[in-house]
């Protein structure tokens, strides 16, 4: 063997070896004898490493250099498209590497960029984060998804190089019908982009502060009238948490028998939803828990990192779902144990990801977090402690001590 973390915890409380060879998990099982280099885990849980599904490298790291949010109304799509003329590939590349870096600090092993595409970035920002990719596959596997956020019925140049940068594989077609002036048409020309070059689909869908003219009806016809099922995502939701249960209710149990997953961006729904009111602001953040319950596939992930449409965030997944639980007043340990999944096990099925997991045979990608359950990590926001990227240390992240006196 090459390597074997002791005392690994599982999810399921278990204490095991893990030994690896060649990159891949070869043995899962106690007191594993071998002459091999050790790493001992210490009884933390360990998984197969956190799982970012939705983010925006292309843009993060922006902020300092848009004009100031101008009231209630931030404006964001607008101060973000004023300087994406500026973005040079290099510049892209700079910004996105330090994102990233800080998301693989913080136990990121698998992740889904979302790129755009329009007249004011062209191909560079796809360009830049396709390179990052290949530079940091030593840590992270990353996939792009490529998407017109700047309206895409009226704006033939987004449909070029979509179209353009899905023959040069881009993995992932994505949508934000909300700014266009013909959201259905934006939707079915996603869904036909996606047949043509066989890739999954993961849309911006249904931000907004009432339950009215939602686009997630739409999404779920098609992706059952093509046989799409488990290929379909859609992030945000916010227009779900302003339904009267009985009727989300309904609509969660369309949503799982339609088979498209539901991804929740709690900083970025926070920070932008509700923006309408001066007291009583809405949360504007969709109850994942509850969607999982009526067997919708969810994940939680980080969106937005210092711009427009967040102007805060560290890349911290475990974070994201502590503010995610709290938010919606979770205090079940199953509940909290989902959350923990939304970051792991949900997030590979929502990517359709086949070898994720501590199996034998699979990757060894291993992430060593401080705590003893997923519970305890969601609940405290426990960071990891070391990571592993098929068997190679990528990351160590000492525990705080105290020094008390005497």
């Amino acid at each position: 063997m090459d390597l074997v973390v002791r005392n690994a915890r599982l999810s399921s409380g278990e204490l095991t070896d893990i030994g690896v060879v060649a990159g891949r998990i070869a043995a899962i099982q106690p007191g594993l004898v071998t002459d091999a280099p050790s790493h001992d885990a210490e009884g933390s849980l360990v998984c197969a490493g956190l799982i970012e599904t939705h983010i925006h490298l292309d843009k993060s790291r922006i902020v300092d250099r848009c004009d100031p949010e101008p009231g209630r109304s931030p404006k964001s799509m607008e101060r973000v498209a004023a300087v994406k003329h500026t973005f040079t590939q290099q510049d892209v590349y700079d910004r996105a590497s330090r994102t990233l870096e800080e998301c693989i600090k913080w136990g990121a092993t698998r992740m889904r960029t979302h790129v755009e595409l329009d007249a004011g970035v062209e191909l560079r920002s796809f360009e830049a984060i396709e390179q990052l990719r290949r530079d940091y596959a030593w840590a992270i596997d990353l996939e792009l998804c490529v998407f017109p956020q700047e309206s895409l019925t009226d704006n033939p140049r987004s449909d070029a190089l979509i179209v353009e940068a899905l023959k040069r594989g881009a993995k992932v077609v994505g949508a934000a019908p909300n700014y266009d002036p013909d959201k259905s048409a934006h939707v079915h020309r996603i869904f036909d982009l996606a047949r043509e070059y066989d890739v999954d689909i993961d849309m911006h869908l249904d931000s907004g502060n009432s339950p009215d003219d939602m686009d997630i009806h739409l999404v779920c016809d098609l992706t059952e009238k093509y046989g799409l099922g488990g290929r379909v995502a859609v992030g945000h939701g916010c227009k779900y948490s302003t339904m009267p249960l009985a009727d989300l209710k309904v609509l969660a149990r369309r949503i799982a028998s339609a088979g498209v997953a539901v991804t929740a961006l709690p900083a970025t729904d926070l920070f932008m939803q509700g923006r309408d009111r001066e007291c009583n602001v809405r949360r504007g953040l969709a109850d994942v828990n509850l969607l999982c319950d009526h067997g919708v596939n969810c994940s939680i992930s980080s969106n937005n990192i210092l711009n427009p449409f967040t102007p805060m965030g560290d890349g911290s997944l475990i974070r994201m779902a502590n503010m995610q639980a709290n938010v919606c007043q979770i205090s079940r340990p199953h509940h909290f144990r989902e959350c923990f999944a939304m970051l792991t096990d949900r997030s590979a099925r929502l990517m359709n990801l086949k070898d994720y997991g501590i199996a034998v045979g699979n990757p060894a990608d291993i992430v060593i977090v401080d705590a003893t359950s997923p519970e305890q990590a969601i609940a405290e926001i426990r960071a990891p402690l070391a990571a592993f990227k098929r068997g190679v240390r990528t990351v160590t992240r000492p525990r705080a001590e105290l020094h008390k006196p005497g």
